[in-house]
């Protein structure tokens, strides 16, 4: 009965979670305040309330729509904290925590602040095609704090990790000349980076599985769009896919899916 009432919570974080991605993804890109200003409808701007805010039931009970000006609001809101909560119980159900188990509860807490920051960069290249620096260096954070709890606490070998920061240092500097020659960001030193935190996160194999999992999302991403264009007798326009293809938002779905994997397989659950 504990155990159900502590997956039930973590399900309510994870949703709470969720409500505050779609928030972070819509202002960050806009250098806009995501933690003391209140959220607001971006029809009639009217500021939300406490029974507007709840992550699920406010959808619901509003019928998708503003309580003041009727606008209707977008599924994707509730479909993120749905997903949000979901993945974050699956997280936790993955690991099988018992009561007395102080690496896998530090690692959950690790876990679910790193994945938070997988969702907001997951949303924001979705959206504009952009990996979000801030989010980015927040990973680094969630990341070398977690490398100094295994290396402290659990005498984990420092070298390993020295061994990608650096890696990671040197693509933020090549990215850094490469913003200085051309005025604009290079999309896939931002994503080798990304990719690079990975790594340090998940390991070696969590990396693997992360591009393998992508790869499949890929795919599985274009069957449907490809189906939805011959049900609706879409004409497919000369372009580059590539140019505007959202390479981080995909490696994320990789790394989150991968993350639950290797969870499930190392706790003992495929037995």
């Amino acid at each position: 009965m504990e155990m159900i009432i502590f997956y039930f919570l973590i399900f309510c974080i994870g949703s709470v979670f969720g409500s505050f991605f779609t928030l972070a993804v819509y202002r960050i890109p806009l250098h806009k305040d995501i933690t003391h200003e209140r959220s607001f409808c971006p029809n009639c701007h009217h500021k939300l309330s406490f029974w507007d805010m709840i992550p699920i039931l406010s959808y619901i009970f509003l019928r998708g729509k503003c309580r003041y000006c009727g606008q209707k609001i977008r599924i994707r809101y509730l479909l993120l904290e749905v997903c949000a909560g979901v993945v974050f119980l699956l997280f936790a159900v993955s690991l099988n925590i018992q009561k007395l188990q102080v690496d896998k509860w530090f690692y959950l807490i690790f876990g679910l602040l790193y994945m938070a920051g997988l969702f907001i960069i997951a949303g924001i290249d979705k959206e504009k095609h952009s990996v979000s620096k801030p989010v980015v260096l927040y990973e680094v954070i969630i990341v070398s704090m977690h490398m100094l709890y295994l290396c402290v606490l659990e005498q984990t070998n420092i070298y390993r990790y020295v061994i990608y920061l650096t890696f990671i240092l040197i693509c933020n500097i090549l990215e850094i000349f490469y913003y200085k020659k051309h005025l604009k960001s290079n999309y896939l030193l931002e994503t080798l980076s990304l990719l690079l935190i990975m790594a340090v996160f998940t390991y070696e194999i969590g990396a693997i599985l992360t591009v393998i999992f992508m790869l499949f999302a890929i795919a599985f991403a274009t069957l449907l769009q490809k189906l939805k264009r011959v049900m609706i007798k879409y004409k497919k326009e000369n372009r580059n896919i590539l140019k505007d293809f959202p390479i981080a938002f995909y490696l994320c779905i990789g790394n989150i899916i991968a993350m639950l994997v290797m969870n499930f397989y190392t706790c003992g659950w495929y037995q």
